[in-house]
C-alpha cells in the first residue's frame, strides 16, 4: 500500500514521531520548534487526521494519554515526495537535477550515492 498524500504540518508531525519514536501528544509538541509551535488541540486534530489516513496508530494509552506511533516509514513517504515532485516535471529527472546542482545543494558525495544506487539497480535499502 503507498504511503499516503500529507500535508506540511503532517509531516512536522511525522518528523517527530521517527526521530524520537512512539509518543503521547504533550511529548510531540515539545519536540516542535517554539517558534510556530501549534496548540495542543491542533496537534491532536492532525494525530486525528493521520490516524484516519493510517500513518500512526494509538500504540497504547497511559491514564488519559493516548501513545501515537508511526506506522509509515520516513523512506516510503519520501519516496512518494520525490515521485509527487517529479510528477511536476514530467517524470524527467533532468530539470530537477539542474536546479540542485545550480543551487550549490548537490555534492560530490550526493553524486556518489547516486552512482552506487545507480550500480545496485535503484534497489532501495
Amino acid at each position: 500500500m503507498a504511503p499516503p498524500k500529507l500535508t506540511r504540518m503532517e509531516l512536522r508531525i511525522m518528523e517527530v514521531l521517527w526521530e524520537h519514536g512512539a509518543a503521547p501528544v504533550r511529548e510531540i509538541l515539545e519536540h516542535l520548534p517554539a517558534r510556530g509551535r501549534p496548540a495542543y488541540t491542533t496537534v491532536q486534530t492532525v494525530l486525528t487526521r493521520l490516524e484516519a489516513k493510517k500513518a500512526v496508530r494509538r500504540a497504547k494509552k497511559i491514564s488519559n494519554a493516548h501513545i501515537y506511533e508511526a506506522v509509515v516509514t520516513r523512506g516510503a513517504t519520501q519516496r512518494r515526495l520525490v515521485d509527487e515532485l517529479l510528477s511536476f516535471f514530467g517524470g524527467r529527472t533532468a530539470p530537477l537535477m539542474s536546479h540542485l546542482i545550480e543551487s550549490g545543494r548537490l555534492t560530490l558525495d550526493d553524486v556518489e550515492e547516486a552512482r552506487k544506487a545507480l550500480r545496485k539497480g535503484g534497489q532501495h535499502e
